[in-house]
């Protein structure tokens, strides 16, 4: 019997058309849009520095304080502390009049104040490349075109950036054939997925890759089953599951057409294995995970295929709802617009918001950037995490401004919204610092809660009423406060 599997509506548009920007979730449920491509319908029009807020609580964009410059194909990748990094990217003004635009500048978002101001620069400038947030607080940035040499593209070597310094440092070599940082002209893309363990999975051809921040270093995995031997696999996702494996879907590869095959990273064998076939061929789609395990694959690029020919049709309105449980896809029914290189976030509230990109109507047909934006409504939504009581795991008192917490010791707090089965850990926030994470499953006694036990972090400002939240997909739970001392 099929699932119900949503719906998708249209809201209010942004106040600017944006395609490969970047959308955030912020810690109070707001979402932040920056940056983009902005194309006409029949030529390029600019790279906007502009910037606006998604208010889910009444449906609107409203404009915020704009970059320090205008940036596309850049990440954009919030801090413990709430604060938002917007890194590299292309630019309008090349930094380097002999080389393309990459962008080596980085700025901070701060919500309180919606300003941007700038922070410390990258080793190497680049667009279209990764920037995933690690449990010790840093930001990991792997792969991405930082150059074009001949025939080939430069890829960006692995960097570094440290919150509490606002610097940016190399983060070693990278394993195998990437070693040489050379790629095929047509570019280089890849993913960056912070796996159960704390690592994270760097898919990329011939071999995916894992980067360890304990040793600093990156070591060989499989290939991917739909790239092997393809010099390069573009405009392909990838998101982990509550299980822990790694779904790996779509992409495009410009001798071979566009897939609708999708596999399975097992980091238990560091191996891919192939899964369900999605309906259509995508690429440049996106693909968000929901609580309840499904992940909803929207939009991208497609294609018609007859006999052994198949052309490019367009961007896809269409969307699949991909099941782990029985490694299949299923139909999600259609956006409201066809889009592609758009976004896709999970809300605090379950919903997804989806904005902008831009559409093809086929061969020959360019109908821009798009400003549109729309809400997926799950059959059944799940709110962000919500915490209660935060006590001292030892005694088993409320960590009160009477009573605080130090450094060191181990905190425990209960839960609601966290899935059942999950292996993926939340992430602890205290004083805007990352928290160790040492248990979070079942409370006893308490079937319809979830506990967290983690050690509190060093370096947090003491006071009476130190703010802390928990993160799950990216969520922000409600703030609680705790004294530290």
């Amino acid at each position: 019997m099929a699932q119900p599997t949503g719906t998708f509506t249209a809201i209010a548009g942004m106040s600017t058309p944006r395609s490969n920007h970047t959308a955030t979730l912020l810690l109070d449920g707001r979402v932040l849009i920056a940056g983009g491509d902005n194309y006409g319908s029949t030529s390029f029009q600019t790279r906007p520095s502009t910037a606006e807020l998604y208010d889910p609580a009444n449906g609107t964009f409203t404009p915020t304080g704009n970059m320090t410059v205008g940036r596309s194909w850049h990440t954009a990748t919030l801090l413990s502390d709430g604060r938002v990094l917007i890194v590299g990217g292309d630019s309008d003004i090349p930094e380097d009049p002999s080389q393309p635009a990459m962008i080596t500048s980085a700025e901070l978002y701060d919500p309180a104040a919606q300003s941007f101001t700038a922070t410390g620069n990258m080793v190497a400038g680049r667009a279209g490349f990764n920037a995933t947030l690690l449990a010790n607080g840093k930001v990991l940035i792997t792969g991405g075109v930082a150059r074009y040499r001949d025939f080939d593209c430069i890829i960006g070597g692995a960097e570094l950036y440290d919150p509490s310094t606002g610097a940016f440092m190399s983060a070693g070599p990278y394993a195998g054939s990437l070693s040489s940082l050379v790629g095929p002209l047509e570019g280089f893309t890849s993913t960056s997925t912070l796996l159960a363990d704390g690592t994270v999975l760097f898919g990329t051809e011939p071999s995916s890759q894992v980067y360890d921040s304990v040793t600093g270093t990156f070591s060989l995995r499989g290939a991917m089953v739909t790239g092997m031997g393809l010099p390069y696999l573009a405009g392909r996702t990838a998101t982990l599951l509550p299980n822990g494996k790694v779904l790996a879907a779509g992409g495009e590869q410009e001798d071979t057409g566009r897939f609708d095959s999708a596999e399975l990273y097992d980091p238990s064998t560091g191996a891919y294995t192939a899964t369900g076939v999605m309906a259509r061929a995508r690429d440049g789609h996106t693909a968000t995970p929901l609580p309840d395990a499904t992940v909803l694959m929207a939009g991208g690029e497609s294609q018609s295929c007859s006999a052994n020919f198949c052309a490019f049709s367009g961007s896809e309105a269409s969307a699949e709802l991909y099941g782990p449980a029985a490694g299949a896809f299923g139909s999600a029914g259609n956006m409201t617009t066809r889009r592609e290189w758009h976004t896709a976030t999970l809300l605090s509230s379950g919903d997804i918001l989806l904005a902008g990109g831009m559409a093809y109507g086929g061969i020959g047909v360019f109908y821009g950037s798009l400003a549109t934006a729309e809400i997926y409504h799950p059959a059944s939504p799940s709110p962000a995490p919500d915490v209660g009581a935060v006590w001292h795991s030892e005694t088993g008192q409320l960590a009160s401004a009477q009573n605080p917490a130090i450094a060191g010791e181990i905190l425990s707090m209960d839960t609601s919204g966290l899935p059942d089965g999950s292996v993926i850990p939340p992430r602890v926030a205290v004083g805007g610092r990352l928290a160790e994470i040492l248990y979070f499953g079942g409370a006893p006694g308490y079937p319809e809660y979830h506990q967290v036990n983690f050690r509190m972090p060093a370096g947090v400002a003491p006071g009476p009423a130190v703010s802390m939240r928990l993160f799950y997909l990216d969520r922000s739970s409600n703030p609680v406060t705790i004294g530290v001392k």
